[in-house]
């Protein structure tokens, strides 16, 4: 049987393992990490390993013995197949899950006190504040003077418009009317 000639990729992570396998690392111990570091849900317990930096299942979180499952540093089916020094790493659960969820939360809401929630209003150009300035000083009586001194020319352009000019007339069809038309709908 010969060696094959493919290089070998990382496997998909196994949820549970029962390997009795146990790294000659140190026990790593939770409260060494941060609260978003690790997630003490007994459905999914599992943690940021420290050498390869992916979320790595924890067995047995209920169990005597807690350990890190066996894994890859890459990508499963991408990567080459080079397994973490993390693996079957001793956990210490020293941390109790009710204690981890209120540091979660706290973290949460003091990260959250540290972001601006207020929108700040952009700043204004010179022309644009003196034109605010300008609108915030005019008094009614001061618009209708406005109003006023630009009335000719408002009716001036209404009428060039109502003009139709010579020679545009539709050849065919009935005669364009010059009056607003308003139907009248038959009272039922």
């Amino acid at each position: 049987m010969s060696a094959p000639t493919t290089e070998r990729t990382a496997r998909p992570r196994k949820s549970r393992t029962r390997s009795r396998n146990i790294s000659v690392r140190p026990a790593l111990v939770i409260s060494t990490l941060r609260p978003h570091q690790y997630d003490l849900r007994a459905a999914c317990a599992s943690l940021i390993c420290p050498d390869c930096k992916t979320w790595v299942p924890i067995t047995g979180i209920q169990g005597r013995q807690q350990k890190l499952v066996p894994h890859d540093t890459g990508r499963a089916g991408k990567d080459a197949a080079v397994r973490c020094q993390g693996s079957n790493r001793l956990v210490t659960v020293d941390v109790a899950y009710e204690t981890w969820q209120e540091r979660l939360q706290d973290g949460g809401a003091e990260t959250a006190a540290r972001r601006p929630t207020t929108v700040l209003p952009k700043a204004f150009s010179p022309r644009t504040d003196q034109t605010l300035r300008a609108r915030a000083e005019r008094t009614s009586a001061g618009r209708v003077a406005d109003w006023n001194a630009v009335l000719p020319k408002v009716t001036d352009v209404d009428l060039v418009r109502r003009q139709v000019p010579a020679g545009f007339a539709p050849l065919d069809g009935p005669p364009v009317p010059m009056t607003t038309l308003h139907p009248q709908y038959p009272a039922c």
